[in-house]
């Protein structure tokens, strides 16, 4: 049950840098074949953002899991405070609808 939320800020820390170096990736190249640095960042962040979405999609699933786990958790936790402060001992166990 743990398992998912320890390995959400390493799952997400390389996610991230894995999307911005395929946008360093592909800017670099176009600089290298003399497009202008500025256009070739933006051209690198309108090709590289979306493209990291389909290659690094096992990685992305991941990171989704991990938010989906992670906020879940908060909402029981969320659910059983607001039973505690509403009185209700018994609500512990039930989740909110």
């Amino acid at each position: 049950m743990s398992e998912t939320p320890d390995h959400l800020p390493r799952d997400l820390t390389l996610y991230l840098i894995a999307r911005f170096a395929l946008v360093a990736v592909v800017a670099g190249v176009l600089s290298v074949a003399g497009v202008p640095v500025l256009v070739a960042l933006l051209v690198g962040l309108v090709v590289g953002l979306p493209l990291g979405l389909l290659l690094f999609r096992r990685l992305n699933q991941r990171v989704t899991a991990g938010l989906a786990k992670r906020n879940e958790n908060r909402a029981r936790a969320r659910a059983r405070l607001r039973a505690q402060l509403r009185g209700d001992l018994a609500g512990n166990d039930e989740g909110a609808a």
